[in-house]
């Protein structure tokens, strides 16, 4: 890929903050914009505003247009057999909420058990602590090895005909480690049981196919992806959600609603898929913006975009040895991991570290990045966090480790 030439397509990466050219090395937790996303929901507000499967017309008609063409196009980019198993979420969080209490709460109860891995986020972690205060099934967690990697053996130990869902993220939102979802998902049908992947850090990075993998459901969030905030997606085979009631009521996802004057009650006939799951007005902006990021990342090749994040982590990785007072957490191979770099700074909080580069341009996490048990798991109160995207350079790792290793002089 041409770097150079995708940053001209950023308009944010022209900016300069305190009085340097910015580096943005936190798209763990958003990424930027390219003109093309911008422009995308521009030109639906100022040209084809109006409510989707509301009204016959123009306008409502070209609404519902966009909104579904961008969902059919989603749709094969994850490889899902219909648009219909993609249900537009506001996010990655309300994707999982949405399965912990529509199948959680219809099929989970005493002497069940769902099993998740101390590496997830609390988004795949704390929707089912509720759930199963609410309904009586087990928890139990997957250990994780020292260097950050998965305990296969630890998580295929506690498999068991109890479990009835693993909950699993492809790639982990702290170290960057890709799990093997696809041998966890065949562990998991083979006692049963569904395969849930948080598919936030792997779908904008890598080629994810969910047919491949075999998983029953696959959530991932627009702006990790170059999309909108506030738009995300859920992917589910058709023969689970068929089964799952609504999440939420209300407009859209119902066909009928029949008054009964006998019994003083409604009769309500749900809508078909998606849009079972679409309850009000969703963010149709959202929609036409997250269709256009899948169109600009399709451009690129998702191999392509693969293959420079790994070099890049690779060049990072071996620049930050240079720095005395670094710690660098999780697998140092690039081929367990993406762009994601967790580290600390010998006498320096991570919040320390992130201000201090901030000084210089440098935008950073720092904290337990909504993952507390994986940093209790590396003996961390917290961790400083560099992530990569396809527009980042070679040049501005070189210029992060000059400002991290004025770090070595303190």
């Amino acid at each position: 890929m041409d770097i150079l030439a995708i940053r001209q397509d950023f308009p944010i990466l022209s900016r300069q903050i305190n009085g340097n050219p910015l580096i943005y090395f936190d798209n763990a937790a958003t990424t930027q914009k390219p003109i093309q996303v911008i422009s995308a929901i521009s030109d639906f507000f100022e040209k084809h505003n109006g409510n989707v499967h509301r009204a016959v017309h123009s306008l409502s008609m070209e609404a519902t247009d966009l909104y579904e063409k961008s969902r059919e196009n989603i749709a094969k980019f994850i490889n899902a057999k219909s648009s219909s198993e993609t249900i537009f979420v506001r996010g990655t969080t309300e994707a999982i909420n949405l399965i912990a209490y529509s199948w959680g709460l219809g099929n989970l109860g005493k002497g069940d058990e769902v099993l998740i891995s101390l590496m997830e986020h609390h988004s795949n972690i704390v929707p089912w602590e509720i759930t199963s205060k609410l309904r009586g099934f087990t928890l139990k967690y997957a250990n994780i090895c020292d260097d950050g990697t998965l305990d296969y053996e630890d998580l295929e130990d506690k498999l068991s005909k109890k479990t009835k869902i693993v909950c699993l993220s492809q790639v982990s939102n702290v170290t960057g480690v890709i799990n093997d979802v696809k041998r966890v998902a065949r562990a998991a049908h083979e006692v049963g049981a569904l395969m849930l992947v948080d598919g936030a850090q792997s779908v904008p990075h890598m080629k994810v196919d969910v047919q491949d993998l075999g998983c029953d459901f696959l959530a991932f969030s627009g702006h990790k992806m170059l999309g909108p905030t506030g738009i995300g997606v859920l992917y589910g085979k058709r023969e689970v959600l068929e089964k799952m009631p609504p999440f939420q009521g209300g407009g859209e996802m119902i066909k009928e609603v029949a008054y009964s004057r006998d019994s003083g009650h409604c009769a309500v006939l749900w809508n078909d898929l998606p849009w079972k799951f679409e309850a009000g007005t969703p963010n149709i902006a959202g929609a036409v913006g997250l269709g256009a990021a899948v169109k600009y990342l399709e451009k690129l090749g998702m191999d392509n975009v693969l293959s420079h994040e790994k070099k890049l982590t690779k060049y990072a990785i071996d620049r930050l040895k240079e720095c005395s007072k670094v710690t660098v957490y999780g697998p140092s191979d690039p081929k367990q991991k993406l762009g994601i770099i967790p580290f600390e700074v010998k006498g320096l909080s991570s919040h320390d570290v992130a201000l201090f580069c901030d000084n210089y341009g440098i935008m950073m996490r720092s904290g337990y990045h909504c993952a507390q048990p994986l940093h209790q798991v590396f003996k961390l109160e917290s961790s400083a966090r560099a992530s990569f995207y396809v527009y980042n350079t070679e040049a501005e790792v070189d210029r992060f480790v000059e400002v991290l290793r004025e770090l070595d002089q303190l």
